[in-house]
């Protein structure tokens, strides 16, 4: 059992090395403390190419989602997106903010922090700022953000209680989050788990769709809800390595499996010891 500490090590090495990939290198690549293998790490991602904002060079689609779609951004708002990668949901997120808004990215790997800054300053931006840092204790201050995206990051954090209360912290009362992410909907069959983690660049993190959406609960979210939720299919020929034809079939209906969902939740505009 790898220690938390270890795993960040891991996703640390694993994201500098797709940092300095292209686009088409990262279809295949190393995943994982056991070694290389051919690792889709696109197979969660959607489209971004017709959204205001959008960047090429930005865009190394390892999102599960468009969470900056349902975020409800206004004009001049402080937006902050965790893992911000090369820096895409940045890029579509100053679009909506405009030029009185700003954008934080955070990120702990500082080869993509490079990379995203790059970007920044060939497009030149002078909102968008990225910070290099860790998402179970970010170097932001308290109640500073209006609104905090994330795509497909949250997996990969190991003490996911903590970074939904840090989230918590940074925001401003009555600000909301809107986040990707990938979890599970009952038990995988462990073989196909284990190959599925490798193929998918590494669901490892992924926890159970309930216990997730306890944790923003216990949190102190409120108006949590679901805005989006896609199954994610793999292949044929993983699947039938590891299960009956009939559990395929269940597998593909939603029965059981790994999905992408997009969660929405709100900090309430006031605590429990003011009058609101």
């Amino acid at each position: 059992m790898n220690t938390p500490e270890e795993l960040k090590n891991t996703v640390k090495e694993k994201y500098a090395e797709i940092a300095l990939q292209s686009k088409e290198e990262n279809a295949t690549s190393c995943c994982g403390v056991d070694g290389c293998s051919t690792v889709d790490y696109t197979i969660f991602s959607e489209d971004y190419s017709k959204l205001e904002g959008y960047s090429e060079d930005a865009d190394l689609s390892l999102g599960c989602g468009i969470p900056t779609e349902f975020a409800q951004i206004k004009k001049g708002d402080t937006v902050l997106d965790l893992g911000s990668g090369a820096g895409n949901d940045c890029f579509v997120a100053r679009a909506l903010t405009g030029e009185k808004g700003k954008v934080l990215g955070l990120d702990f790997t500082d080869v993509m922090i490079n990379k995203a800054r790059e970007n920044a300053d060939k497009l030149g931006f002078n909102n968008v700022e990225f910070r290099q840092g860790d998402i179970e204790q970010m170097p932001i201050g308290g109640e500073s953000i209006d609104v905090v995206v994330s795509n497909c990051v949250l997996n990969l954090v190991p003490n996911k209680t903590k970074a939904f209360s840090e989230t918590f912290r940074v925001l401003k009362a009555g600000g909301h989050f809107s986040v990707s992410d990938v979890v599970l909907k009952g038990e995988l069959p462990a073989g196909l788990k284990n190959d599925a983690e490798m193929y998918a660049g590494c669901v490892s993190g992924a926890i159970q769709k309930e216990d997730y959406m306890n944790i923003i609960h216990e949190t102190g979210f409120e108006e949590v809800v679901i805005q989006k939720e896609k199954p994610i299919v793999l292949p044929d020929e993983i699947l039938k390595n590891y299960l009956s034809e009939e559990e395929i079939n269940g597998y593909k209906q939603g029965e059981f499996g790994i999905f992408s969902i997009t969660v929405f939740g709100k900090k309430p505009e006031c605590g429990p010891d003011c009058c609101c």
